[in-house]
């Protein structure tokens, strides 16, 4: 069945437009489209509204009703568009050359990047940055950075590290430092991972890193991996942005966000490769129980699946919970988790973080090289960041004065999920881990269609930046992420100004 994203990308391709050509013609008539707009109608993920639609079937000289399928499956007709009693339009190269000698070649992004979205750090984000540039204080509540809130480093990592800075300057074995190496993998240990040894850890420049360098190892154009949604869009991306297609499996808010089995069933086909999980999970703050994780291992197991666990939240968990390591559930599965420093440690900006490879390694001995061979070609991890993690890892855990009644964290926490769900039409489960709550519109009440307009408008309203649920790839517009790293008087401030917004907005 055809439909309005093929439909697009077949009119585009036809007039050779790219997304960012859409987007410069849609400024120039001072018609709002986004980057995260287009990528969505191109993705297939959405359809845009009637006047939106105009607007492409106009620039992209097309039926806005073949457009928006509505009429046959032909050729899309050109020329519906009428041009003849203006003169043609300059390009940007006749306007640079004009005589037309030594044309400029025009550089524009990679096709590869048409699809990837990640809108943590997107419009919203851009439009508050313009709003800073011009001199207007904005409240964020969008990243989770701990530095800017006054988390401070514990004063033993910043005295190691200093000392060890003249050992630091060269590049280190790819895979990492053997201290740092070992110290993970005795972190492991006590995590009750199997069958992990020193060569099978990979330190990286963050989580971040390691999650795109382990997606390009893994898929090929057409192979599929499943993902949670809401995510972490990096996950996404990066699946994108190596070929693969990331099929988004849902967290159920009903049963504490945990992930719905049934959906993730369903979605498994010849083509799925592996699964992600997050937990404890980013942005709703779920801690998965052993019986969950379980059933989740059963499902690898049955349909022969890699497991990735990103576990970087794992020293954040409250309320006298435990976090369980999936692969300490799957030793005859191959798992590969990752975990770091930047959030236990409030070392965000030191880049440093980790990915064990355990359980059934020889089922997945092909891949591992990949893993080595990207590992290799990126030379090493920061260096300086690697030589702490022993003295991270050891003694005493800073962290957790923060996640107890009386600690920031956890007070914080009290405070924002009591204060935001007092507000008439905000719900929310309450987080478990990690320092982020992911509360619930209700669209119904403030007539709310699309959860980009609402967080650009409550931050050029209020000055208060928050993260779209669609950031997050939750197809719904009825969620938002918070962060809760600011202290409760700061929190205050930005509940009431939520609050007064929603006192009389509507779409």
């Amino acid at each position: 069945m055809v439909t309005f994203s093929d439909r697009l990308k077949s009119a585009m391709e036809q007039k050779h437009l790219k997304q960012v050509d859409l987007i410069r013609i849609a400024s120039q008539q001072g018609v709002k489209l986004g980057k995260s707009h287009i990528s969505q109608y191109v993705s297939g993920k959405t359809i845009p509204r009637n006047d939106i639609l105009h607007f492409l079937a106009d620039t992209l000289e097309v039926d806005a009703g073949w457009l928006s399928c509505k009429t046959a499956e032909d050729p899309a007709p050109t020329g519906s568009i009428s041009h003849s009693t203006s003169a043609p339009e300059k390009s940007q190269q006749e306007i640079l050359n004009p005589g037309g000698n030594n044309t400029m070649r025009e550089f524009k992004k990679s096709s590869k990047l048409n699809n990837v979205l990640y809108d943590v750090r997107g419009p919203v984000v851009d439009e508050a940055a313009k709003m800073e540039e011009r001199g207007t204080h904005v409240l964020k509540l969008n990243i989770g950075n701990p530095a800017p809130f006054g988390f401070r480093t514990p004063d033993e990592i910043i005295y190691d590290m200093s000392h060890q800075l003249s050992d630091c300057e060269g590049y280190s074995a790819s895979q990492g430092l053997f201290s740092a190496r070992k110290a993970i993998m005795q972190y492991a240990q006590l995590k009750k991972l199997p069958n992990v040894t020193i060569d099978d850890i990979y330190t990286g420049n963050g989580v971040s890193e390691l999650i795109n360098l382990s997606m390009s190892a893994l898929l090929d154009d057409g192979d599929e991996i499943l993902i949670p949604s809401p995510d972490y869009p990096l996950w996404t991306a990066c699946a994108t942005l190596a070929g693969g297609k990331a099929v988004h499996y849902l967290c159920d808010e009903q049963s504490n966000w945990y992930p719905d089995i049934s959906d993730m069933k369903k979605k498994i086909n010849d083509r799925t490769k592996a699964l992600v999980i997050i937990n404890p999970n980013n942005p709703t703050g779920a801690l998965y129980p052993k019986e969950v994780l379980q059933q989740i291992v059963d499902l690898a197991r049955e349909h022969h699946l890699i497991i990735f666990s990103d576990e970087i939240y794992d020293r954040l968990v409250m309320d006298g919970q435990e976090h369980i390591s999936i692969a300490s559930l799957a030793p005859d599965l191959f798992c590969v988790t990752f975990s770091g420093l930047s959030k236990s440690h409030m070392i965000a900006g030191f880049r440093i973080g980790w990915m064990i490879l355990s359980g059934n390694k020889s089922i997945a001995a092909d891949y591992i090289e990949g893993l080595k061979m990207l590992s290799n070609m990126r030379l090493c991890s920061n260096v300086p960041a690697q030589s702490i993690v022993q003295t991270a890892l050891g003694g005493h855990q800073s962290v957790e004065s923060y996640i107890v009644p009386g600690g920031r964290i956890y007070e914080q926490r009290e405070y924002i999920y009591n204060a935001l769900t007092d507000i008439p039409g905000i719900s929310a489960v309450k987080p478990q881990a990690a320092f982020y709550m992911f509360p619930k519109i209700d669209t119904k009440k403030f007539d709310i269609v699309n959860d980009e307009k609402f967080a650009l408008d409550l931050l050029r309203d209020k000055k208060l930046l928050i993260v779209h649920g669609g950031g997050f790839n939750w197809k719904e517009p009825d969620h938002f992420r918070v962060v809760y790293l600011p202290r409760i008087e700061i929190l205050k401030e930005a509940v009431e100004k939520i609050g007064d917004f929603l006192s009389y907005y509507r779409q």
